[in-house]
């Protein structure tokens, strides 16, 4: 029997993972925005082995991977049901996610395509009233997909190991290419502004130059998930037992010498 696809998530659904998010940072700030997971849950999406949530839930939001009750110190769900709500919408979105990055897909106008959730922040702050404008401080607003970018790289760093360089000269330097297409991302958008992606008749917030760099880390996001795959699991190294001296006892058991028994 085959299982039915996870229903795509509505806006109604991205607004849930919002607000469980602000739940959790109400007892650590430091827990990140949505985009940030969602550019850490491609890179995830692409790792060479999978990762459980018992693994990458504490290193991205400080949680373990068991529903608890609410906790006097550190960071935690406010229930077993908030977490399960968490996961849920989680898992449906990382299927959406891989199933994108499965298809064949050759422009990023096919309706199949990866679209990573991002939002014009500049754009959306520049829509507002003078007055209503927030202060600023000293690092400004994100450039447009910039976190995201954070996100996925934050993954790739974090599980190194998983993405060590390989042994194939070009097929490491194609994994060299997409990842420098990324994070040219986590830099800021320091080109003329030509659009608003907030509002399609707002003040422009967003650069030609940036519009055409994520687009090249959209692919760059399909290479390493086909390169990745490609390859598979590391496998790890086989150890051999060391060989027992001839005057040793031999391993087998028989309580004879192992010049006597199998190392005869």
């Amino acid at each position: 029997m085959t299982t039915a696809p996870a229903a795509p998530l509505e806006p109604t659904d991205f607004d849930t993972l919002d607000q469980l998010l602000d739940e959790l940072r109400e007892r650590d700030d430091e827990v990140p925005q949505w985009e940030f997971l969602e550019g850490a849950m491609a890179a995830l999406a692409c790792t060479r082995r999978p990762v459980e949530p018992g693994e990458w839930l504490p290193v991205l939001l400080g949680v373990g991977d068991l529903p608890t009750l609410p906790q006097e110190e550190g960071t935690h769900f406010a229930s077993t049901d908030r977490y399960q709500r968490f996961m849920d919408l989680w898992q449906r979105r990382m299927t959406e996610v891989v199933a994108a990055l499965q298809a064949p897909v050759e422009t990023l106008e096919d309706e199949r395509s990866y679209h990573p959730e991002v939002m014009d922040v500049r754009g959306a702050v520049a829509t507002l009233p003078p007055e209503q404008q927030p202060e600023l401080d000293e690092e400004g607003l994100p450039s447009y997909a910039q976190v995201w970018a954070l996100g996925f790289m934050f993954v790739v760093e974090n599980w190194s190991e998983e993405w060590a360089p390989v042994r194939d000269r070009e097929t490491a330097e194609w994994i060299d290419e997409a990842l420098e297409r990324i994070v040219a991302l986590t830099e800021d958008d320091t080109a003329k502004p030509t659009v608003n992606l907030h509002v399609e008749d707002g003040p422009p917030s967003v650069s030609d130059e940036r519009l055409n760099a994520f687009g090249a880390a959209i692919w760059a996001v399909y290479d390493l998930h086909q390169i990745w795959h490609s390859l598979g699991p590391r496998s790890e190294p086989v150890r051999q037992a060391p060989t027992p001296g001839r005057n040793d006892p031999c391993p087998c058991g028989s309580g004879q010498k192992y010049k006597k028994c199998h190392g005869a």
